[in-house]
């Protein structure tokens, strides 16, 4: 019988990558999600039972265990970038990881994979790069032969960070950018599932891993890429850290007002404070390339998926070339 592995929070962005490389490679992959109706675009991942979206609380002990039972890995993707409701930074990314973790060893799972984030530290003042930071110390702690994933702002197809202002630019004359001078070192979403792969497959020596890809780039330059790249002007407005943090607050504000009938996903306090450090990968760190893995130029995948955001979609670069094409013939 094929080996199984259990992904946490499987069926998203870096999740459903996970999991079709898994399938691909022959594993019987269970995807352990909230809602499972709505993570049905994983079944065709393999053969028919192969990819099986399963429902799972990461907060309840008896919830994740009952989707690890038989399981031979595990891999966990689960993460917020900001709280809402139950849905808090220390029960999900450190008390969460940490349980699966723990219940991993009970079980006798072979290899565990963990999804944490460049920047996680204990000492920072950011409560989401602590939790990453405590999780992974939680799962180190029950877990010591785990590998550690650690990615900087991940891209593709389905991110949240280059489609997210590629739609604002398409509806705003402006781009707001905190932080403009914050350096990011984009990582490929095929190449960060390659890593947990080979990490789930392989010998891969324990330990953490930071994952970036062959660019590195200032925020306003990301932008001034993206902006290129779906062929839009868009000035670039710089917002200064003050004025950020009372926008922050007063966006979190009206959270709290509402009840969270308004859920905060454009701007929080704490990604302010994660705005003011540069999100690129130490050079002391194991990284891709100890993997035996070549990172991704965004220029070779950028193209592929922003053109949805072109004033002329897909056949914006069919006007482009026969444009050139009539100013060749008019020489």
């Amino acid at each position: 019988m094929s080996k199984l592995v259990t992904i946490y929070g499987g069926s998203g962005f870096v999740g459903r990558y996970i999991a079709r490389r898994m399938a691909q490679a022959g594993w019987r992959v269970r995807v352990a999600v909230r809602h499972p109706n709505e993570a049905l675009h994983v079944k065709p991942y393999g053969a028919v039972g192969q990819v099986e979206p399963v429902f799972c609380n990461i907060r309840d002990d008896a919830s994740v265990r009952a989707v690890m039972e038989g399981a031979d890995a595990v891999v966990n993707c689960v993460g917020i970038l900001a709280e809402s409701g139950k849905n808090r930074f220390g029960t999900v990314q450190a008390e969460g990881a940490g349980r699966i973790a723990r219940l991993a060893a009970e079980l006798g799972v072979m290899r565990l994979v963990q999804i944490s984030a460049i920047g996680a530290d204990a000492a920072s003042d950011s409560a989401y790069q602590r939790s990453k930071a405590e999780g992974e110390a939680l799962v180190q702690s029950h877990f010591p032969n785990a590998v550690i994933l650690r990615p900087s702002v991940i891209f593709g197809a389905e991110d949240q960070f280059f489609n997210r202002f590629a739609a604002m630019a398409r509806m705003s004359p402006f781009l707001p950018l905190v932080g403009p001078q914050t350096r990011f070192q984009p990582v490929y979403v095929e190449d960060v599932a390659a890593a947990a792969t080979k990490a789930l497959t392989e010998n891969v020596k324990p330990g953490i891993y930071e994952l970036g890809g062959p660019d590195t780039a200032t925020f306003r330059a990301l932008m001034e890429m993206l902006l290129a790249e779906i062929r839009r002007k868009r000035l670039l407005l710089t917002v200064p850290f003050p004025v950020a943090n009372l926008m922050a607050g007063a966006l979190g504000l009206a959270q709290t007002l509402t009840l969270g009938l308004f859920t905060n996903g454009i701007l929080t306090r704490d990604q302010v404070r994660n705005l003011k450090r540069d999100n690129v990968v130490n050079e002391e760190a194991k990284g891709l390339a100890d993997l035996g893995i070549t990172p991704t130029p965004m220029s070779t995948v950028l193209p592929g998926y922003l053109w949805a955001h072109r004033p002329g979609g897909q056949y914006k670069a069919i006007h482009e070339s026969a444009s050139q094409l009539r100013d060749s013939q008019d020489r």
